[in-house]
């Protein structure tokens, strides 16, 4: 029998048999979201503001590790408002969302659909999510509506809501319903009492544990303001619960919060509004995405997945985006010299002076349920975090800085060679210790994104190519630190080191039927002959040789990569190969523009131009011009753009930064502080840019603005303002 199903009094869902359809009118056939976050609190929104308890399940306000609040839904008059439109300003501080009233009958009285524009603004500061509605009555007679709340708070660990099963849970404690109020609570099993705090203002006509109903007159052309902020809190903090700040206070504290920290940014402008909206919205984002932490600033990887310190990601991104901000090197850099690894630990895959993968809050990693707690099973991250020290030495001179985690590097340097190496081949492989730990441990870490070329996987350990590249790059950039500190003999093994490797690697990982490195070599030293985007990152830490690299170069541009958007992560046709996978075929931009600038660091610029065009135009098909962590790597088909990946996390940092290092590498911009120079590099300019204008590109002690203009064979240099001792080059 056939029946239908209604959550408000419009209804949404037909049961035909057994199956459920969304009809097409509803708010749940919509399934885009909208994302708030600021330091350790986030929130993911449906366009309409709501949070509804179905979908992909992943809306919500999260604290610390865990949903504070898993449904948030208004009606009018117990039917859902019509959706007009809805945005978050462009510097991701406000939400904002435009409503209207479906045709209400009442006592008699109609009140004509589109009578009443019902206005939302929200945002986040600190743990508070604080909103304001407006309703504004353009009809010619007073009406008298309800506006109801249903609100539910279920505080499931991040990792119940990625779908982890418990065996057990805390106490879900009943909530205390105050007259403006209500506060849910739960005390987890590891002891921490966490609250949520729903205030209105004015006081509701009803309230209760789920709902509160506020009874509006409306004059006509007059609005009404309510107000509401959900707060979350923790018992193991020492926060003031609730907070004493009003919709006002918080709202001045984070417009100047935002402007301090945009201030630490260089800033760029073009020609192309396009690009414009593309630059400014991916600087909104790492800026939304990077929380102040007691070492400093730290960008997180994304949302909402990971809301939290990765260290690769965090370094990745600072390298992206270290010339507009090396305070956020200094930020990244503390952070994880501070969490280094200083014993063994198998669970937590951790050798001492081995660099963080990841550290999670949440009474599951509290627990020891997931082993994230604090996390080493990253291979490529300590190597990655000696070149972030050497290169943020290069842009700041921060010579004191340097010292002062001279000793982390050190270790770091040890356990490339003391542990990286596991069997002594003088490769930097991984091997899981830990039971619940990655099986994969590169920066494609799915249990399936490293196999041979019948796509059966390799027995440990694993030696994955670009990450003897990136050791390579540490031992060469952190000779030039130990220059800089006068231990020359430290200088001289180093280098002799590095080049060591790299005669080995050319000799080890070349396939000459692949015309690229192998993927990887596993533990009995057999090549896993697969076409992979790895390949092209060996390309960005200077360890292949030239001819090599122009190889490299060709298969990537070729179909078999290049979908017109990005590079795919697996070649088409490899075993593995699936496009709509998450490492094995699909376009990740921040890889892409990693090639990108590997291209063009070897010359080949106008490969990586052809790159740089693809991600920009891909960008004109995401929402808010924002790119995902990963898409699809379907071919691109005339008008269409890419295809989406369900569960991608939008914003994410890497991806966010990718058009940075993709400006920088097209412009062969490179920033020497030790030298006071600045060198544009052979300057080239995509053909969608004319212009580029920079300003407040800023050093030690000096500051400067440049405009570059493309011409039809080189780009123009001109200065606009210098102050302090800068010196100026362009080589073309």
């Amino acid at each position: 029998m056939d029946k239908v199903l209604g959550l408000a009094e419009g209804k949404d869902f037909i049961q035909i048999g057994d199956t459920y359809y969304v009809r097409v009118c509803s708010p749940f056939a919509d399934d885009r979201t909208r994302v708030l976050k600021h330091n350790e609190t986030f929130g993911v929104f449906d366009r309409r503001g709501d949070i509804q308890p179905l979908g992909l399940g992943d809306q919500g306000i999260y604290y610390r590790g865990t949903r504070h609040l898993n449904e948030s839904v208004l009606f009018i008059e117990k039917s859902f408002p019509l959706f007009l439109s809805s945005t978050i300003r462009e510097d991701n501080g406000l939400f904002t969302i435009d409503l209207s009233n479906p045709e209400i009958e009442k006592e008699g009285k109609i009140i004509r659909q589109q009578t009443l524009l019902i206005t939302r603004t929200k945002f986040i500061w600190e743990a508070c999510v604080y909103e304001e509605i407006s309703v504004c009555n353009y009809g010619e007679s007073p009406a008298q509506v309800i506006l109801l709340f249903k609100f539910n708070a279920d505080f499931v660990d991040l990792f119940e809501v990625r779908g982890c099963k418990r065996k057990r849970r805390g106490n879900l404690m009943e909530p205390v319903v105050e007259k403006d109020a209500v506060v849910f609570q739960y005390l987890g099993l590891d002891g921490i009492l966490r609250q949520t705090r729903l205030f209105f203002d004015p006081q509701p006509l009803t309230m209760d544990s789920t709902s509160a109903s506020l009874s509006l007159d409306l004059i006509p052309r007059k609005e009404k303001i309510i107000r509401l902020s959900i707060e979350c809190h923790q018992s193991d903090e020492k926060r003031i619960f609730p907070s004493l700040l009003s919709y006002e206070e918080a709202s001045l504290k984070s417009t100047q919060d935002y402007q301090e920290s945009e201030k630490r940014w260089s800033r760029v402008w073009t020609s192309n509004s396009q690009f414009n909206s593309w630059v400014n919205r991916s600087k909104s984002d790492l800026l939304m995405l990077i929380s102040e932490t007691p070492f400093g600033p730290f960008p997180y990887a994304g949302v909402p997945w990971f809301c939290t310190p990765f260290g690769r990601d965090g370094i990745i991104t600072t390298l992206e985006c270290l010339w507009l901000s090396p305070e956020l090197g200094k930020g990244v850099l503390s952070f994880l010299a501070s969490t280094q690894a200083k014993e063994f630990s198998i669970e937590a895959d951790a050798e001492p002076g081995k660099i963080l993968h990841e550290t999670r809050e949440g009474e599951m990693a509290n627990l020891g349920e997931i082993p994230f707690r604090k996390y080493y099973g990253s291979i490529d991250a300590t190597c990655l975090f000696l070149v972030l020290a050497a290169e943020y030495y290069k842009r700041t001179v921060d010579r004191k800085f340097i010292e002062e985690i001279w000793s982390n590097i050190e270790l770091a340097l040890l356990w490339i060679d003391r542990y990286g190496d596991v069997d002594g081949d003088g490769f930097v492989e991984y091997r899981r210790k830990s039971s619940r730990g990655l099986t994969n441990q590169g920066w494609k870490d799915s249990f399936d994104s490293i196999f041979h070329k019948d796509g059966s996987f390799p027995i440990g350990p694993i030696a994955l190519c670009e990450v003897q590249g990136f050791v390579y790059a540490a031992k060469k950039h952190v000779a030039e630190l130990a220059a800089v500190l006068g231990l020359f003999s430290l200088h001289d093994r180093l280098v002799k080191e590095a080049e060591i490797l790299k005669e080995k690697f050319e000799k080890e990982f070349w396939v000459d039927e692949l015309s690229s490195y192998a993927l990887a070599l596993d533990g009995r030293k057999e090549k896993c002959q697969v076409l992979a985007s790895n390949a092209g990152l060996c390309l960005y830490t200077g360890i292949a040789s030239p001819q090599r690299a122009e190889k490299i170069g060709n298969l990537l541009m070729s179909d078999k990569f290049f979908t017109g958007w990005g590079i795919r992560t697996i070649a088409e046709g490899e075993a593995r190969y699936n496009p709509i996978s998450y490492h094995n075929g699909s376009v990740w931009p921040f890889d892409t523009a990693f090639i990108a600038a590997g291209l063009m660091s070897y010359g080949m610029k106008e490969m990586g131009m052809k790159l740089f065009k693809g991600l920009f135009e891909a960008s004109l098909f995401f929402d808010l011009q924002r790119l995902p962590e990963l898409f699809g790597g379907i071919a691109r088909r005339g008008d269409e753009g890419p295809t989406l990946y369900p569960v991608a996390c939008s914003p994410h940092a890497w991806s966010s930064g990718a058009i940075f290092l993709l400006l920088q590498s097209a412009l062969g911009l490179k920033i020497d502080g030790t030298k006071n120079e600045i060198v544009f590099d052979e300057p080239r300019l995509p053909d969608f840019l004319d212009k580029v204008v920079i300003q407040d590109l800023r050093g030690r002690d000096w500051k400067i603005d440049i405009e570059l203009t493309r011409y039809p064979h080189n780009v123009g240099v001109r200065l606009l303002n210098k102050e302090g001792d800068i010196k100026l080059i362009v080589i073309d």
